[in-house]
């Protein structure tokens, strides 16, 4: 159990987090030294503030520890936010950095002998099933998601399937891997997350800090 003097904030790995640390900064809270040596194996580190601690974990399990309360603030993609729509995890603020889109993707030879607004049944290869099948039921599409947690692009090559759903920044992977964009399915960014039983059991711990993130992305 958390002690209610003291917080965790869950930072993902990967290319959001250079984004998110220069947030953090601003708003006062910096990682202790270890945090940037990248031999250092540990997950969990201190903060230069004596209550607040940090832990680097993978984007989609930042909100499995948030909505568990193992955390109780959090900088995730809404992306992931979306895929687990979970009741404990609210979210106040955008911070209009790691953008990105989520797309439907195919090979060309499926478009020249296919019209997308005919399909009525799809498989497709993702690493958001809930937000796929959302997304073609609101077009009157059923589809078949295969689970896949990276490597999308290969597996209409390797085929898997004709289609995929995953993130795009430039779409450059995409033309690699003789994939062609079909449609968007939404515009992804990284948003600040909190944990609902958290703010209002320790809203007089938690709420200068949301404040402080809210400040300095709208400054």
């Amino acid at each position: 159990m958390v002690n209610n003097s003291n917080f965790t904030i869950a930072l993902p790995k990967g290319r959001i987090l250079d984004q998110v640390l220069p947030i953090l900064s601003k708003a006062g809270i910096e990682p202790e030294a270890s945090f940037f040596d990248k031999k250092d194996r540990r997950l969990k580190f201190k903060s230069n503030i004596s209550n607040i601690d940090l832990i680097r974990v993978r984007s989609f399990d930042v909100v499995t520890f948030l909505a568990y309360g193992a955390a109780q603030m959090a900088f995730v993609g809404s992306d992931v936010l979306t895929e687990f729509n979970h009741s404990e995890v609210y979210s106040p603020y955008d911070l209009d950095v790691g953008k990105c889109r989520m797309v439907v993707a195919a090979q060309k030879e499926v478009l020249i002998n296919e019209d997308p607004r005919t399909w009525s049944h799809v498989r497709v290869a993702t690493k958001y099933p809930n937000m796929t099948r959302k997304y073609f039921e609101s077009r009157g599409v059923h589809a078949e998601c295969i689970k896949l947690n990276g490597a999308m692009e290969l597996a209409p090559s390797m085929g898997l399937c004709k289609r995929i759903v995953d993130l795009v920044e430039t779409g450059s992977t995409l033309i690699a891997n003789g994939l062609v964009e079909v449609e968007e399915i939404c515009k992804v960014s990284t948003r600040l997350a909190v944990n609902r039983s958290f703010l209002k059991t320790s809203s007089s711990l938690i709420q200068p800090w949301i404040d402080k993130v809210g400040k300095v992305i709208n400054d």
